[in-house]
């Protein structure tokens, strides 16, 4: 079974939701999460701190230098992640519109390269 990442795009510049708006989406996240889970199609999901937080760690000359600051600037970052196995791009695009539901974001998906040992 393929190994697909399912990215979850949010907007730079939005405000946060609402407490009562983001309650309702972290509700439809874990009834998509344990979907999943029933599925036999859970690897792994998680949200991300804000690209603020980032470090970005270069090799130069044999030394890892490390700067502050997300490695692009952008309208738009990676908000967090999912990885699913799913037997076809599909089903991995299935569970993408199913993700895209419940966070209320665009959602990535991508195949990993080659086969992933479980």
């Amino acid at each position: 079974m393929k190994h697909y990442l399912l990215s979850v795009i949010q907007p730079s510049s939005a405000e946060k939701p609402a407490p009562e708006v983001l309650a309702e989406i972290r509700r439809d996240l874990d009834v998509f999460h344990q979907e999943l889970k029933a599925a036999g199609a859970w690897v792994f999901a998680g949200g991300l701190h804000g690209p603020s937080t980032a470090t970005v760690v270069r090799v130069k000359d044999g030394d890892a230098l490390m700067t502050d600051g997300p490695f692009a600037e952008g309208k738009e970052h990676l908000g967090g992640l999912c990885i699913v196995k799913a037997p076809d791009l599909d089903s991995a695009l299935e569970w993408g519109r199913k993700a895209a539901r419940a966070t209320t974001l665009p959602i990535e998906v991508r195949p990993f390269l080659g086969d992933v040992a479980e």
